[in-house]
């Protein structure tokens, strides 16, 4: 891509010539991150006492997922800048001048507001309340304010994903309860060891785009105390969902076998001297999360 093409791609020139397909819209939306967030949505609805119609329920999942690419969509038009000098992040559609900025913006707003409306309408408000609280956190207070200002960004910004348990949840209930809380308080304190393991391999990138992610601000060994700190604090919190009744033998065995590998993985990150342990613990860590509520679905779903 030439420099003339980045620099109307960033600026959002309606004299270039968009060349955007239905695959660039569908990129907008972080599909990879967004199938993640929709599991843990569904997990929460899964979980939650009581019971919804099959149809609402997957009206509440599909507007989990819409306002989840949505937000996705709305971070990319404003990290349009900084994305261009990642190396992970300059193949996006705004960067590469497929998509006109404005357009992905409308469409992040159009689809937020859709899906918040239809969540209530539908299904109740309070679950679009929370819905809508999700996407303003990830907009406004991560994506806006935290991100480019502080190395917390990924600890206090990490509530915008810890939401979607709860708003299924929510979706079921109409209330947010102790189960809905501690769902939540499990995908938050996993994101700072799930972020910072990508962070610490992918530094370079961050620091020539002046974000101050934690491996950049306070280097990288204090980024791998952190991380053993935050899998240490997971492993009882994730055996909490059996203590309350929503995490059968089953999960317990697994949470258990889970979290002690998730630790193991931050010592070996911790006495590493490259990135493969790193880039190791990114991977599993999304296979933990993932499997902690693939088991409370299916324990649910067999009853």
């Amino acid at each position: 891509m030439t420099d003339a093409t980045l620099n109307t791609a960033l600026t959002g020139d309606t004299a270039t010539v968009w060349d955007a397909t239905v695959r660039d819209y569908v990129a907008l939306l972080k599909p990879r991150v967004m199938s993640l967030v929709v599991f843990s949505g569904l997990a929460g609805l899964v979980v939650a006492p009581g019971h919804l119609h099959p149809v609402l329920a997957a009206v509440a999942v599909l507007c989990i997922a819409v306002a989840a690419g949505a937000a996705g969509a709305i971070n990319m038009w404003y990290d349009r800048d900084i994305d261009a000098l990642m190396e992970r992040t300059r193949n996006r559609p705004i960067v590469r001048g497929r998509v006109n900025p404005d357009e992905a913006l409308s469409f992040g707003i159009v689809l937020s507001i859709g899906a918040v409306l239809l969540m209530g309408l539908a299904v109740n408000w309070v679950a679009a309340g929370l819905l809508a609280l999700a996407n303003g956190f990830y907009v406004f207070i991560y994506t806006m304010w935290l991100k480019r200002r502080t190395p917390q960004n990924i600890v206090i910004g990490g509530a915008a994903g810890a939401f979607p348990p709860m708003i299924g949840w929510a979706a079921v209930t109409g209330d947010v309860s102790l189960g809905s809380i501690v769902l939540f308080a499990l995908i938050f304190f996993w994101t700072p060891p799930h972020f910072w393991a990508l962070a610490l391999f992918r530094s370079g990138d961050y620091q020539k785009a002046g974000v101050p992610m934690l491996p950049v601000v306070a280097g990288a060994e204090e980024t791998k105390r952190q991380m053993l700190v935050y899998t240490l604090l997971l492993l009882p919190l994730a055996l909490a969902p059996v203590a309350l009744g929503i995490g059968g033998p089953v999960y317990l065995l697994t949470a258990a076998l889970l979290g002690a590998l998730f630790v193991l993985c931050a010592l070996r990150v911790l006495r590493s001297r490259d990135d493969k342990p790193a880039k190791q613990m990114f991977g599993f860590s999304i296979l933990y999360l993932f499997l902690l509520f693939a088991v409370l679905i299916g324990e649910h779903l067999a009853v």
